[in-house]
């Protein structure tokens, strides 16, 4: 998660699965500059097409993140970020919510384009675990 977070957000992982499973929890803080963000997320409806991730705590109100992977062809898949969320009703956390939904397009470009560098990278390194692995 921090290799494919833009900076200035810096991400510090507390607890974390190796690989996720149904069930795993992850907690982690986001910097977002000086405010450290802390969250709580649950992995839930795990399967070859995706998973979820759903906060259980956490600056939003409620959180589920949909990952959705579609198979292009033998090298190549398509991933789709689902976002349902609501913003607490805080005049603080409030604003914090909506700066972070307002910045969501940022993030998820800036995290394809990451994950594509980084798989290119290890495809370049290890060509036999690449393409159709």
């Amino acid at each position: 998660m921090a290799a494919i977070t833009p900076p200035p957000i810096f991400t510090r992982i507390h607890r974390a699965p190796a690989f996720l499973s149904e069930g795993d929890e992850m907690e982690f803080t986001l910097w977002a500059g000086p405010l450290p963000l802390r969250w709580l997320a649950k992995i839930e409806q795990v399967s070859e097409k995706g998973f979820t991730d759903r906060q259980l705590r956490g600056p939003f109100k409620t959180w589920e993140h949909r990952h959705e992977f579609a198979v292009i062809d033998e090298g190549h898949t398509q991933v789709f970020d689902k976002i349902e969320m609501q913003v607490r009703k805080h005049p603080f956390w409030g604003l914090v919510g909506w700066g972070m939904y307002l910045g969501l397009p940022v993030l998820f470009s800036y995290r394809a384009w990451k994950t594509k560098q980084l798989l290119k990278t290890r495809i370049e390194k290890d060509p036999e675990h690449g393409e159709g692995s």
